[in-house]
């Protein structure tokens, strides 16, 4: 009776100024860290452990006792072990009734077990209030001082008030909480940890793709057909000019990938006459990933700056210059500058410069300590107006530069045109599509649906 009521008494909101004490099953290097932050914090740390010798690692101010022991002199008991070792809670049952166990463990792959490692701790001690917490914390986040790594905790639990003292904790330590509901998403809660850039992996699969399709591309064209109709060796191309006519040509075509999604929606809804439905899965994997698609885009137009830069110093830029050179000058005739070329190339620099400037502005904004300082039409005005302004240049930026190819014969080697002519493709297509999705018979109506306006609504009222 009375070891039941101090337990109660123990998930009582904490009143007064000090820190209730908080037990730590567990010694390895994540539950030292917690201690020593714990301490730093002003808890009274205690750890359980099957050794109760005191050990260097452990913060000296912690107490070291046997789990039993630990157990009874908090309410707060974190489990920092792995779930093969849970066994040893089954014979504390009765003493943990009533304190919260607090989980932090994770697996070593994405739902490895049946049930999360949390709610199978709940069925070890079913009278004890289990909570899922800090298992997406690292021991070096605790140990530097979460500077320089994520503070959102995400915390779950069927317990509010346990849930309360938990998410007191973790703000005490510095971090931030975020509630996730019951035990239930425990599961996916242990999961986060486990997943390998997630948005990531379709823009970077897609960016491999491009990259080897236009590799070989390029090296069919470039190489290979003038080493077979020409005798001549050009494989040194594969260095910088193959790399440097690839990541223009990637930057170019995921750019228009991030906004092609936008006005495939914008079709969509305006054939569904509704916004109330929703889109096929994999619009709606595509439309989370723009940020991502957005990133790699300008990875690639940063790389395609340096290369261009470095151009003049190539062995092979300075033998073609020189050879004119002394052409000239063996044939004692100056070539005349041509006025038409020096417009189309300065206007390719131009459209290039400004294009990649608004792409650096796409991705700086899109950073979260950015964007979290502008309001909403202010971010939407840069991703969206600005956005497509940037992809109206670079698309001039190509046209500019690759045009004189479309109806140059030369050009079609093997029947193939030139890859800048295949990069054009995406983003003429998305640009045509806009622009006739801001006509006014388009434009209203697709306007009034994103504001709740259908043409066959189900209910009337």
């Amino acid at each position: 009776m009375n070891k039941n009521s101090s337990n109660t008494m123990a998930l009582a909101p904490n009143t007064s100024n000090k820190r209730e004490t908080v037990c730590i099953f567990g010694t390895g290097d994540f539950g030292r860290a917690l201690g020593h932050k714990l301490i730093q914090s002003g808890y009274p740390v205690v750890f359980g452990s099957r050794s109760t010798q005191t050990s260097s690692l452990i913060p000296k101010d912690a107490e070291v006792l046997s789990h039993a022991e630990a157990a009874q002199k908090a309410a707060i008991i974190i489990v920092a072990i792995q779930r093969q070792h849970y066994n040893f809670l089954t014979p504390l049952a009765e003493i943990l009734r009533g304190k919260v166990l607090v989980d932090i463990s994770n697996n070593l792959k994405i739902n490895q077990y049946p049930e999360s490692n949390a709610e199978y701790l709940a069925q070890l001690v079913p009278g004890a209030k289990v909570v899922k917490a800090f298992n997406t914390v690292s021991a070096w986040a605790l140990q530097s001082g979460t500077l320089d790594a994520s503070r959102q905790v995400f915390v779950c639990g069927d317990d509010m008030e346990a849930k309360q003292m938990v998410m007191g904790i973790v703000r005490a330590l510095g971090l931030t909480p975020l509630d996730q509901g019951s035990l239930l998403a425990a599961q996916e809660i242990e999961n986060y940890p486990l997943q390998l850039f997630p948005m990531w992996k379709f823009p970077i699969l897609l960016s491999l793709g491009l990259i080897a399709f236009f590799f070989f591309y390029c090296l069919i064209r470039d190489v290979i057909y003038p080493y077979v109709y020409e005798n001549k060796d050009y494989s040194f191309f594969i260095a910088i000019s193959i790399t440097n006519r690839i990541c223009p040509i990637l930057a170019l075509i995921l750019l228009a990938l991030v906004y092609l999604p936008g006005v495939l929606a914008a079709i969509i809804q305006l054939y569904r006459g509704t916004k109330y439905r929703r889109f096929p899965d994999w619009l709606d994997k595509w439309m989370l990933c723009r940020k991502q698609l957005g990133l790699v885009a300008l990875a690639f137009a940063s790389l395609h700056v340096l290369y261009t830069l470095v151009n003049p110093i190539r062995s092979f830029v300075r033998w073609r210059i020189s050879s004119q050179t002394v052409s000239q000058a063996l044939n004692n005739k100056t070539e005349p500058l041509d006025t038409t070329n020096a417009w189309l190339s300065d206007s390719y620099l131009a459209l290039g410069i400004l294009g990649f400037f608004l792409f650096v502005l796409l991705g700086i904004t899109s950073l979260p300590s950015v964007s979290n300082n502008v309001n909403w039409r202010e971010f939407r005005f840069v991703q969206s107006k600005l956005g497509y302004l940037s992809l109206v240049l670079c698309t001039a930026h190509t046209l500019v530069y690759g045009g004189k190819w479309f109806l140059s014969p030369s050009s079609y080697r093997w029947y193939l045109p030139s890859a800048y002519m295949l990069s054009l493709i995406i983003p003429c297509t998305v640009l045509v599509i806009k622009f006739v999705l801001i006509f006014p018979c388009l434009d209203r109506p697709l306007t009034r649906i994103r504001q709740g306006w259908e043409r066959n609504p189900q209910y009337s009222e």
